[in-house]
């Protein structure tokens, strides 16, 4: 923990040192006043207790610190809302307490006293259940809100934007790549009317269309999407912000897919490096970017490496999804991936059968999802040269 006395003031940063007041003298401890801010610097993994104790390097700050005064303004603007009930779910919602926020929402909902306010607070449980991986749920949500919207406000309204962007997420995570498309145009063309060129908001839209571009393999149309938004985000963002770090990862998922992976690297570490710093430590954005460095390094064969990332996401997605959720399955797959990859067949096999149990229970037989689970399963027995379960495995 490091102490700056030139960069902090007494009077809005108070300390006091109690070595001569303490019980243990020797402990060198500091009282610190309840508002308290440190920088959050370098976070390691000690050889301590069999490598289960962190070391977290903090440096203190205060209120004038200008990332944090940026951070700080950027977040209240974001977090917007009616009263201050609303302003709170939403806080829940962006530092991934989804159940949290569901039960507030529902809370509200249950006292909402016009159309207006149900309209938000179906847009904003319908995003609760998309974070929960529950697809469905949240479509019919947004379909409800999008009834209310077009009684009550104009249709380039940009929350019609909003509820259009967030369909289309719905599709982009089902799959539905025309779908999604054509709802993020939508979206789009609210924002090019109504909005500065440069507002993160438009960003968004660039990086959902670069996410469908990515997913159908047209990577040079996906960077060129991702780029604009890197841009724009770059203009308008602290350079800590979350959203920043989201476009470096978008933009390293392109690089890895390309096959360059120290370019890969170098992007997403830099979003991992964001997101440690202004997210709690059990964060999706973290879950993803762990994932992602994993991907990469088992691309680089580099498995050991690989299994240290998913291992990360993975006990993050244990103790923070619900055992059906669908990127919970992804994590038990990559998991899986780089057990096979190392040899390890009956642990890569216990991996990709808990994925697939969770696909089995979310996704159609005919989904290409369920599809990769069973040739993963059978890929492993063919690994062990057990071709009676690797037809089987097919069902």
């Amino acid at each position: 923990m490091k102490v700056d006395s030139s960069k902090v003031s007494a009077s809005t940063t108070p300390f006091a040192l109690i070595d001569d007041y303490s019980a243990i003298s020797q402990e060198k401890e500091v009282l610190f006043s309840m508002h308290t801010v440190f920088r959050v610097g370098d976070i390691k993994q000690t050889t301590e207790n069999n490598g289960r104790l962190w070391e977290v390097q903090l440096t203190l700050t205060d209120d004038n610190d200008s990332q944090l005064v940026n951070l700080t303004k950027h977040m209240q603007e974001e977090l917007c809302g009616s009263i201050g009930w609303h302003r709170m779910s939403k806080l829940m919602l962006k530092v991934g307490h989804s159940d949290q926020a569901e039960q507030l929402y529902n809370e509200l909902l249950e006292n909402a006293s016009s159309d207006s306010e149900r309209g938000y607070i179906y847009h904003q449980l319908a995003e609760v259940k998309m974070n929960q991986g529950l697809y469905r749920q949240s479509g019919l949500l947004y379909e409800e809100c999008l009834k209310i919207y077009r009684t009550t406000i104009p249709e380039d309204h940009p929350s019609f934007a909003d509820l259009y962007n967030n369909i289309g997420e719905v599709y982009n995570n089902t799959r539905d790549y025309s779908k999604a498309l054509e709802y993020f145009e939508k979206s789009h063309q609210i924002k090019e009317k109504t909005l500065p060129p440069n507002d993160s908001s438009l960003a968004i839209s660039y990086n959902n269309f670069g996410s469908v571009y990515d997913y159908m393999h047209d990577y040079s149309k996906a960077l060129e999407y991702f780029e604009k938004a890197r841009k724009i985000n770059e203009e308008v963002l602290p350079s800590n912000h979350p959203n920043l770090g989201i476009s470096y990862g978008a933009i390293g998922g392109v690089y890895k897919n390309l096959g360059n992976y120290s370019k890969a690297l170098e992007y997403y570490e830099k979003t991992l490096e964001i997101h440690k710093k202004t997210l709690p430590p059990n964060h999706p954005h973290l879950v993803t970017s762990y994932n992602n460095i994993g991907l990469t390094y088992n691309n680089m064969e580099n498995y050991p490496k690989a299994l240290e990332y998913f291992e990360k996401a993975h006990q993050i997605n244990e103790t923070q999804l619900a055992p059906n959720h669908p990127h919970f399955a992804t994590s038990c797959n990559n998991v899986g991936l780089a057990y096979r990859n190392m040899g390890n067949y009956s642990k890569a096999l216990e991996y990709f059968e808990k994925a697939h149990q969770i696909k089995e229970q979310i996704w159609p037989s005919n989904h290409p999802e369920f599809a990769l689970s069973c040739n993963n399963i059978a890929a492993v027995y063919e690994d062990m040269g057990d071709y009676s379960k690797y037809s089987s495995a097919f069902g």
